[in-house]
């Protein structure tokens, strides 16, 4: 009987198969939206948990100014040196730190040019960002301690001039000094904020000091805990001994500030994730307003089947049967909605993901619980006009014209 009665249902659709897609189509569009949200939504998470991680595990970066009020505002304080760095690393809970100097500067090799981060530090930064070298070697410690004119490029910079042969050996200008590219560093891709990774050069961060910007100061410290170190326990300690080395009294302010990089990632993916839910949310309202469709449109073949339903009810036919044919009508209308809104939404997401070059994440539960809901409104909206045509008085309903 389900069988008869679920053909009944497909050829009641195609006969009007213009009005059925109508009748589907906010089924459609809710579901397409809230795949494609769900879907952007989880991608946008993923690449900040990956971006995060690019920066090591257990990373925090350690600055000079006090935090004020508003993102990334400080006050004027003392700069680091490399003292500190090195006190830094004395200390049992930190793995490793890296002092960090930044310039941005124009590198130049032949008839090529790149204006590029060139970031001096040494070979505890890349420790500390686990970023290896994948051709070529790291600094040496005397390359530090005497501040050489060797440098690590990314791959974006490799491409920029050297396209893609082998850099490793070959000189390039950064202002007027001559610098031998000795590594190239492992593609790291976009930064949760789009910027490039890879289009950086690294070079000892006595050289950067000395020969190019001419200053001593340290603008951060990225620092690695130890093993099985807490962030709590680290940041005390750390904080302990920069309020020594910067003297700072009991009751003062510390005029540095450390950031801890599992908050941030923390904070970040909290906001995307509410963002995406509030999207989500918004979207959903389609799918009430197509369920409110199909109660209307079945409302409305009900209206014009009313001899049809005469002529089945006279003949024998009980009411739950014609209850059921009208209600699997509406389930069958409510599932190619949600076939279709399935596939929209997931190809909508795809054109998305590569447009904001973002991980394509689809979710199977999330897949399977758009399917579900759409059968839902299929069953709950058409319900009444199921309900409406089974009360039919058989006599009355002959008499229609």
């Amino acid at each position: 009987m389900i069988g008869e009665t679920l053909r009944l249902a497909i050829q009641a659709i195609l006969r009007n198969a213009l009005r059925s897609f109508l009748t589907v189509l906010g089924v459609v569009i809710g579901v397409a939206a809230v795949i494609a949200m769900m879907t952007i939504g989880k991608g946008s998470s993923d690449q900040v948990t990956a971006s995060v991680a690019s920066l090591g595990t257990n990373v925090l970066i350690l600055r000079p100014g006090r935090a004020m009020m508003g993102p990334g505002v400080r006050d004027d304080a003392a700069a680091f040196r490399l003292a500190d760095a090195e006190a830094l690393n004395g200390l049992s809970v930190v793995g490793a730190a890296a002092p960090v100097a930044s310039s941005t500067l124009t590198a130049v090799y032949g008839n090529a040019n790149s204006t590029t981060l060139v970031t001096g530090s040494d070979m505890a930064y890349l420790d500390v960002l686990n970023w290896p070298v994948v051709r070529g070697r790291g600094f040496t410690a005397p390359e530090e301690r005497s501040g050489a004119a060797v440098c690590l490029i990314g791959e974006t910079v490799r491409q920029k001039l050297f396209g893609n042969t082998d850099p490793t050996g070959e000189t390039i200008r950064l202002k007027s000094v001559s610098c031998e590219v000795i590594g190239l560093l492992q593609v790291k891709g976009a930064s949760t904020l789009g910027q490039d990774q890879d289009d950086t050069i690294i070079a000892p961060i006595r050289m950067l000091q000395r020969r190019i910007s001419g200053s001593m100061d340290v603008a951060s410290i990225r620092i690695a805990l130890a093993p099985g170190v807490t962030s709590g326990r680290g940041i005390r300690e750390i904080e302990a001994l920069m309020r020594e080395r910067r003297r700072i009294g009991i009751g003062e302010d510390d005029d540095f500030s450390v950031t801890d990089m599992a908050e941030i990632s923390s904070m970040l993916t909290g906001i995307n994730n509410v963002l995406t839910g509030l999207l989500s949310a918004v979207a959903a309202v389609s799918l009430l307003v197509g369920g409110i469709g199909i109660m209307n449109i079945m409302l409305v073949s009900v209206t014009e089947r009313t001899r049809e339903i005469g002529i089945r009810l006279a003949v024998g036919a009980q009411a739950r049967q014609v209850l059921m044919q009208f209600l699997i009508e509406a389930v069958v209308l409510s599932l190619i909605g949600g076939l279709i809104g399935i596939v929209a939404g997931l190809a909508l997401a795809y054109v998305a993901a590569q447009f904001m070059a973002i991980p394509f994440a689809p979710s199977l539960s999330v897949i399977l619980l758009a399917f579900v809901f759409s059968a839902v409104v299929g069953v709950v909206f058409g319900y009444f006009p199921a309900r409406s045509a089974a009360q039919l008085d058989p006599i009355e309903a002959l008499r229609y014209q």
